[in-house]
């Protein structure tokens, strides 16, 4: 990695930025929110933004380039980082993973395996009895699941819910002098266009033709940005290839999401409009694709050697289902794995 003005020891954080394109046409479809919709917003000058992708959706996107065909496995280009991997039993017979579980390790299907809560605790040294010791807890969840430590987590399933940690990687997208697209269409039924025939013992709304509208946007120019925060891996006074490897890590996500992962929704695909900038530190280019994975190789060997990681990686944990009564679910459509109500994020 080259830089010239400022050593990245002696920087705080590692900013970067991107220009992005529709791959068709000017329209794109941002996320959005219930309740709100898409999030427009103004500039002190003026200038109209919107929210096209917000961080909580971004660090989902961040995690899902290094699952193994979607998960619940990690890729084998990544073989030997730490995660934990649940074989479920009972009502429910799968598996997942602190990979691709909502709230990651804090998963209820792992949180709750009381053998490996002990573990974790202990190498974490928590106890609700005694403060917070961040530097044991970021160890244990470098230890356990890197993954969980560089997109944050916070453990309200452990005995006190306590334990938060912000996240180190966070991106986010935006575009600038929008404009509005309204356009619409119909749901037409060629079976009953009334709406007043349905199957027999179905449950629900009476389906017939249904019109609709949706708002997509323009915009003078698009952006990604990236955000490493290094002061707050220094922080956590891990060893030093602790260290370089969240930074990797970091720098591997970034660079395979602009290379694979920019189809966000049907009606929202980008590419690049120019190569990815680091505003900050001064004069620090973005590594190659080949430096990333092969500095990343190198640091997974040096950190299982100096036993940072668990011993087999993957922690394997069996674990009970049994089907309760079902709730109306009150979560986002735009899941958050590192719950963005989160004050301290």
């Amino acid at each position: 990695m080259e830089r010239k003005d400022e050593s990245l020891e002696k920087a705080t954080r590692i900013l970067m930025e991107i220009e992005l394109e529709p791959v068709q046409g000017d329209r794109f479809q941002p996320t959005g929110f219930p309740d709100l919709g898409a999030a427009v917003y103004e500039r002190p000058d003026g200038k109209r933004m919107l929210l096209v992708e917000s961080a909580q959706s971004m660090a989902n996107r961040l995690e899902a380039v290094c699952l193994e065909n979607g998960g619940p496995n990690i890729s084998e280009e990544l073989e030997g980082l730490p995660y934990i991997l649940v074989k479920l039993s009972g009502d429910i017979s799968s598996e997942t993973s602190s990979l691709i579980e909502p709230h990651r390790i804090n998963s209820p299907f792992i949180i709750s395996d009381k053998e490996f809560a002990t573990k974790f605790k202990k190498k974490a040294d928590y106890s609700k009895e005694k403060p917070l010791n961040l530097k044991k807890a970021a160890e244990a969840l470098f230890f356990y699941d890197i993954n969980s430590l560089l997109h944050g987590v916070f453990m309200a399933n452990l005995e006190g819910g306590r334990l938060k940690v912000q996240r180190i990687v966070t991106g986010f997208i935006e575009a600038q002098g929008i404009r509005e697209v309204s356009s619409g269409g119909v749901k037409n039924s060629p079976i009953d266009p009334s709406g007043t025939i349905k199957a027999e013992g179905e449950k629900g709304d009476v389906y017939g033709n249904v019109p609709f509208y949706r708002v997509e946007y323009t915009a003078d120019k698009i952006k990604a940005y990236f955000n490493i925060d290094l002061a707050l891996i220094e922080g956590y006074g891990l060893e030093s290839e602790a260290k370089e490897l969240l930074i990797t890590l970091s720098f591997y996500k970034i660079s395979k999401f602009l290379k694979e992962g920019l189809r966000l929704r049907t009606a929202c695909d980008f590419r690049k409009k120019g190569e990815l900038t680091i505003t900050e530190p001064k004069g620090m280019k973005f590594p190659m694709e080949d430096e990333i994975i092969s500095n990343l190789k190198g640091l997974i060997k040096a950190c299982k050697d100096k036993n940072l990681f668990s011993n087999p990686a993957v922690t394997v944990i069996e674990t009970k289902t049994k089907k309760g009564s079902k709730k109306e679910s009150t979560k986002s459509p735009e899941t958050d794995n590192s719950n963005s109500d989160n004050p301290t994020e």
